[in-house]
């Protein structure tokens, strides 16, 4: 959290146009343990009532509810504040080691969209186990959210088509086995058709797992529903370097959260060598949404600035994390991307 609010205010300084103010809350895994509550309901409507909710690194593999689930204050944002669309960008960095060898890997440039609000997700604490026999989770598609999440997909890719990528969008889904699936693309296409200049197609879920380690250069959005995106963004993180660059956010049409994908790597914590872009990219996004949200230029240009800061510290190659296969601590890595905003 550190490295990205100090990149945050080097990037405010050099672009100008705009103000931070920072109100730090308490929440996650250690706070539950300590006090019984992961996110205290006085912190949760202080968040609400934020610009935007810059979010850590969370969970703690001890601590646990009673369910055996773990505390995870930032879904409890996720339902609360309707952060239906979570947006997991998938970038190859020069410098940053890349998984295949294909030299078309140096091309990746993909965002997957999970929704973040239902499908699988929505049975959270209300799952049955029946006689210690029998499990169930349920999986929710609503209309009104799909709707809403595809037109995000849509508009992301007309953004993203402005700055030389393909525009399209693919439903990755399982329509051939779940009617909840089916569902899910009969929507997709009828939005589709509100966007007649943005390319649409359809994968499903299992051919998507394989044409993201064959060929994920040829991706540009990718839209599904919250389990299939939980996991094809992770297997996709590991394309462009690992956790460590993966960085995310989780909109509505209010909010705004803004965290690192990875989790909270407690053995390492406090040694100082955690990869710090991860927390610094998702810093980016929360400027590029703001500038968004707001027609504010300059919030936009301090993103761009970030994500250019980031690319020049990999590719120096004198600041390569040590998840990346290099020696550069956090400070080293922090201070890497501070100069080239300097």
């Amino acid at each position: 959290m550190a490295a990205g609010i100090a990149v945050l205010e080097a990037a405010r300084s050099r672009t100008g146009g705009f103000s931070l103010a920072f109100d730090h809350l308490p929440g996650g895994a250690g706070l539950y343990r300590d006090t019984g509550e992961a996110l205290s309901a006085q912190n949760y409507r202080r968040a609400g009532e934020a610009d935007a909710i810059l979010f850590g690194a969370m969970g703690l593999p001890d601590v646990r509810y009673a369910d055996g689930t773990e505390p995870a204050p930032q879904l409890d944002l996720r339902f609360g504040y309707e952060l239906y669309a979570g947006v997991r960008p998938v970038r190859a960095y020069p410098g940053a080691p890349l998984a295949l060898a294909d030299a078309r890997a140096a091309d990746i440039d993909l965002v997957i969209i999970r929704e973040s609000t239902e499908g699988l997700f929505a049975s959270r604490g209300k799952g049955i186990v029946e006689d210690d026999a029998l499990a169930r989770d349920t999986m929710v598609i609503t209309r009104s959210v799909c709707e809403r999440l595809f037109d995000f997909a849509f508009d992301l890719a007309r953004r993203r088509r402005q700055r030389g990528r393909p525009g399209r969008v693919t439903c990755v889904d399982k329509s051939n086995v779940f009617a909840s699936m089916a569902f899910f693309r009969k929507i997709f296409d009828e939005r589709a058709a509100r966007f007649p200049d943005i390319a649409a197609d359809h994968h499903y879920v299992d051919a998507t797992a394989l044409d993201l380690v064959r060929k994920p250069w040829e991706f540009d959005v990718l839209v599904m529903e919250n389990m299939y995106g939980d996991i094809l963004s992770d297997l996709a993180a590991a394309l462009v370097g690992g956790m460590g660059m993966a960085a995310s956010a989780d909109i509505g049409d209010a909010h705004g959260l803004f965290q690192p994908a990875h989790g909270s790597a407690p053995d390492i914590a406090g040694k100082g060598v955690a990869n710090p872009l991860a927390m610094i990219l998702s810093a980016a996004m929360m400027l590029e949404w703001l500038g968004h949200r707001h027609d504010a230029r300059a919030c936009r240009d301090a993103a761009v600035a970030i994500e250019d800061a980031v690319a020049g510290a990999l590719a120096g190659g004198g600041a390569l994390p040590r998840d990346l296969g290099g020696s550069a601590d956090t400070a080293a890595v922090t201070r890497a991307v501070l100069d080239r905003l300097a």
